[in-house]
């Protein structure tokens, strides 16, 4: 008879989740893993298969759980004018707020695109999803902000609002006064678009 698992699978993978996004994949070690899981090492590779599967679920509740709430108003059937500059504005604030993950750690997937852990094709088509589907997001918010300008003026705009914030999240953890004002340029780029129309 198999055994019947004895922890909450969602808290172990949320324990996990912020050891890798402070350490990083290969920054954290199984012992960590194991005091901050409360898991032994047969029970992570018993449940996840390995280091790497646990980490894989991480991305995934990090996915779920952090990124997708803060986009769902740029994927909404209906965007709101608003909802880009909404993102900006929430992005800015997690940043500058004491104790914040996003502040004192940036993103896990765009820490994970300099990380050695990308060589994988897994890891690798993870990471570059997951810009797909923020610049998908942003372009929304982008034309619903600036709908009165042409589809080539809001993509590119669309591009240069994702870029400025992949940056902002690259430069939290060392230079957050910098991370703060790409956001804040994306956001006049935006704002002098819609004036200027």
């Amino acid at each position: 008879m198999a055994r019947t698992q004895a922890f909450d699978r969602e808290v172990v993978v949320r324990a996990a989740r912020a050891l890798f996004w402070r350490a990083g994949f290969e920054g954290a070690s199984v012992p960590a893993l194991e005091e901050a899981t409360g898991l032994s090492r047969s029970s992570i590779y018993n449940t996840f298969g390995s280091k790497r599967g646990l980490f894989d679920a991480a991305v995934q509740s990090y996915l779920d759980e952090v990124i997708r709430p803060r986009l769902r108003p740029l994927k909404d059937e209906v965007v709101a004018p608003e909802a880009v500059l909404t993102y900006l504005d929430g992005l800015r604030d997690a940043f500058t707020r004491a104790g914040s993950m996003s502040a004192a750690n940036g993103c896990l997937l765009i820490n994970t695109a300099t990380a050695p852990v990308v060589r994988d094709d897994d890891v690798a088509r993870v990471v570059s999803d997951y810009r797909a589907e923020l610049r998908a997001a942003i372009g929304r918010g982008a034309a619903a902000y600036l709908d009165a300008a042409t589809p080539v003026e809001q993509e590119r705009l669309a591009d240069a609002v994702t870029g400025l914030s992949i940056a902002a999240f690259a430069l939290v953890r060392i230079a957050p006064s910098e991370a703060v004002r790409a956001l804040a340029t994306a956001r006049d780029l935006l704002t002098a678009a819609r004036l200027s129309r």
